[in-house]
């Protein structure tokens, strides 16, 4: 057949590069248990984990480094899957998830909730997951005002006018209350420290019914990237299927973002990245994408974890120095190619 020889390079870079991605997260999540301001030899830290004891390495392990790490896999593969959703729904090969007002949506729930004097961890990320999904709702409605349906360039213009305002919201607030900006501060640079297994508890269902959900749609956003007419003439429902698109990145980004607060570059660098070694295929790409969201949020915190040892820098900001010049060179080699 034709198409056979065209799919099997494709097919045998994602096997290699699926491959690769996974022996790297292996590697990263064994040395996200055994580097800390307490290191922890790496035979000790799986000691820990198969025969737990009263030690101070395996209470280090266990109660601190297990949930973190555990949260670090689940928060990048979200972050990577989302992009690759977004980035298929926008037409868009360097959008992101907060292009559509999600991040923005999280952080003005957890200022207005902090208003309220809650503070806890649990509280803020409920309230983020909240404002990430009441803010995608208004980016559809927005998007699809007045009877017209809602694509890809109204919903980016609908969603980068509604973070704008958001902003400003988030910004007044935490100049008028002390109490709420110390709150914000925190947890707007996007963090892993001190979480608990019940977060990652939390958590983990939102990114998995999102996964699922936008790995279902892989061959409908495929179709429709080619554009809105090829898609409903190939009988889709364009509205149903955005719709649902939408829903698969609330779930996946909110539920990243309410864990760990805005963690920036994951979500764009990463489905660029796969999409320039195996190609197009949202169905072919995701599970790519959802390794090497784990792999880039993994090695982010432990190199934060390192460079100011015994001080931490936070996961978003170690993300932000290791995405922006990795975007820059990923952008360099395509407009080479």
């Amino acid at each position: 057949m034709p198409a056979r020889p065209s799919r099997t390079p494709a097919l045998a870079s994602a096997l290699a590069l699926g491959t690769a991605l996974a022996v790297l997260v292996a590697v990263l999540a064994l040395a996200s248990l055994a580097v800390g301001s307490r290191p922890v030899p790496p035979e000790a830290a799986l000691r820990a984990l198969w025969a737990p004891d009263a030690s101070p390495d395996a209470l280090v392990v266990n109660q601190l480094r297990v949930p973190r790490t555990l949260l670090g896999l689940l928060v990048g593969a979200a972050l990577g899957c989302a992009g690759a959703v977004v980035q298929a729904l926008t037409r868009n090969p360097l959008a992101e998830p907060g292009l559509l007002g999600v991040n923005a949506g999280a952080a003005t729930a957890v200022v207005v909730i902090s208003v309220l004097g809650v503070s806890a961890p649990a509280g803020l990320a409920a309230a983020a997951l909240v404002g990430a999904a009441l803010a995608t709702g208004a980016v559809l409605l927005i998007g699809a005002s007045r009877g017209v349906a809602a694509d890809p360039v109204r919903l980016v213009l609908a969603g980068v006018a509604l973070a704008a305002c958001l902003h400003s919201v988030t910004g007044a607030i935490t100049l008028l209350d002390s109490r709420a900006f110390d709150s914000y501060r925190f947890w707007v640079v996007g963090s892993l420290e001190d979480r608990q297994l019940s977060t990652a508890a939390v958590v983990a269902p939102l990114v998995v019914a999102g996964g699922v959900l936008a790995w279902a749609l892989g061959r409908g956003l495929d179709a429709l990237s080619l554009g809105q007419d090829v898609g409903r003439s190939l009988g889709l429902r364009t509205s149903r299927l955005r719709l649902l698109a939408l829903l698969a990145v609330t779930l996946l980004c909110g539920g990243a973002t309410a864990a760990a607060g805005p963690v920036s570059f994951v979500g764009m660098v990463v489905p660029h990245a796969v999409r320039l070694v195996v190609g197009p295929g949202l169905r072919r790409g995701l599970p790519l994408c959802a390794l090497g969201g784990a792999a880039l949020v993994l090695a982010s915190d432990v190199v934060g974890r390192v460079v100011v040892r015994p001080s931490e820098l936070e996961v978003g900001i170690v993300t932000a120095f290791v995405g922006a010049p990795l975007l820059l060179w990923l952008a360099l080699r395509g407009a080479r190619r």
